[in-house]
């Protein structure tokens, strides 16, 4: 069974405890299928005893004994961490095997000097400040969480059970994290370099019939999305549709939809280890050359020079390197 470590200090936000959250839905999946629980969670602060929250009421904690932990997970706080936080995180980091930082925990590690010369990533409102405060520190605030090595960072609290389905996927398997997401009613996990910026969100529709035809678009990236399509999603003719989409996101239906699967393609050419004939035909570019020439027009830069710059790489395949 593996342990993880809660550490929650004063003004500590309600909303991360969705991540312990996480853990817990991947132990009832598990005594579900008569399989023994996967993780031991404890809350811990610097003293034990009731830490209070950011909203007032208080959590009981323990203080952390000499035991070893897998994860341990340095919650946000509303407040700026003392002097004594930091001595106490810097000390107790190095009971784990792994560290995670949701969101503003991000700076109590890089107080601690956790984070010098890691990648990282934290709330876009904070992620500059967290640059200026730490040069050091290598933050990119255009993704929803990184994993450097044995350290694990995330964008705001509610990325933070992206990183906690990651790291259930990590321990137990996709299907296991599938399992929590469903628990969870998640339509999936988000990958780590998706952008957090959603282009769902910009688009910013005012009616529940142009919103019903973007989640449409979304979920059926790899199929045929023309007007005439989304048109009879929306009950309208196409000629309706597309004055009533244009009046409601400033975009075309074509634009739209060319940015939703330039987001999720990105997302997947900088997360996983698919081709990019398998990226292009999965969110409807239907070939490698259409897909480069869409990252080249909203990037300025071809897909598998994106993949270089995530993973950090000094080469690409041999099969790759043509288009770079």
């Amino acid at each position: 069974m593996r342990r993880i470590g809660f550490v929650l200090s004063e003004g500590y936000s309600p909303m991360g405890f969705a991540v312990s959250t996480a853990f817990e839905m991947a132990n009832m999946s598990a005594v579900a299928r008569g399989e023994p629980a996967a993780y031991a969670l404890d809350f811990l602060s610097e003293q034990g005893g009731p830490v209070r929250t950011s909203q007032g009421f208080e959590v009981m904690t323990t203080a952390p004994s000499d035991a070893r932990y897998d994860l341990l997970v340095f919650g946000a706080s509303m407040d700026e961490a003392s002097p004594a936080t930091v001595d106490f995180v810097r000390r107790v980091a190095g009971q784990a095997r792994r560290l995670a930082a949701p969101c503003l925990g991000a700076f109590v590690l890089a107080a601690a000097g956790l984070l010098d010369g890691r990648r990282v990533t934290t709330h876009w409102v904070r992620a500059r400040e967290l640059q200026q405060r730490y040069p050091a520190v290598k933050v990119e605030e255009d993704r929803i969480f990184i994993a450097d090595g044995h350290v694990w960072t995330s964008a705001g609290m509610s990325a933070g059970i992206d990183l906690a389905l990651a790291l259930i996927e990590e321990d137990l398997g996709m299907e296991a994290a599938r399992a929590v997401a469903r628990k969870l009613v998640l339509y999936h996990r988000r990958a780590g370099g998706q952008s957090q910026f959603s282009s769902l969100l910009e688009l910013e529709p005012t009616s529940d019939r142009i919103q019903k035809v973007l989640t449409f678009a979304r979920r059926n990236l790899a199929g045929r999305l023309g007007v005439e399509d989304l048109a009879g999603v929306a009950n309208l003719s196409p000629r309706q549709f597309s004055r009533a989409f244009h009046a409601e996101t400033g975009q075309s239906p074509a634009k739209a939809v060319e940015n939703l699967r330039l987001e999720v393609a990105r997302a997947l050419m900088e997360d996983t280890g698919h081709s990019i004939d398998a990226v292009a035909r999965e969110t409807g570019f239907a070939d490698r050359d259409r897909m480069r020439r869409a990252f080249l027009r909203a990037f300025g830069q071809p897909p598998q020079v994106i993949r270089r710059q995530a993973r950090g790489r000094a080469f690409l395949p041999e099969s790759e390197m043509e288009d770079a």
